[in-house]
């Protein structure tokens, strides 16, 4: 089992969303984060004053899915996330040591 977290644009997730159900991905986490990499923010004019934005608003997606759809999952967040232009965002793919599901005890594949 892996864990896909994939950083996006915002206007991107119902995309993704869809690519990732299309391939078999049952459940996702999805968080409203801040960050920036090479993109590293921009100005903006507020009220006449201009301000630089550091933390650019983003979309943190995570996915638990087994060792066989890995691979369609990366495909599938890529061709649905990219826009080709900077600032498209990462895809990290972790192991997952055990996974219980609460409600009912169940380990491992199973539970997710």
């Amino acid at each position: 089992m892996k864990l896909i977290t994939a950083i996006i644009k915002p206007f991107k997730l119902d995309e993704v969303r869809e690519a990732l159900a299309e391939i078999g991905v049952t459940g996702l986490t999805v968080t409203e984060v801040k960050g920036f990499g090479r993109q590293k923010g921009h100005t903006e004019l507020y009220r006449g004053a201009e301000y630089v934005v550091d933390f650019l608003p983003k979309v943190k997606v995570e996915a638990v899915v087994k060792g066989d759809q890995v691979e369609r999952a990366i495909e599938a967040i890529l061709k649905s996330a990219r826009t080709g232009k900077i600032g498209d965002g990462k895809i990290f793919v972790t192991s997952i040591e055990q996974v219980v599901r609460i409600r009912t005890g169940e380990t491992g594949e199973v539970a997710v």
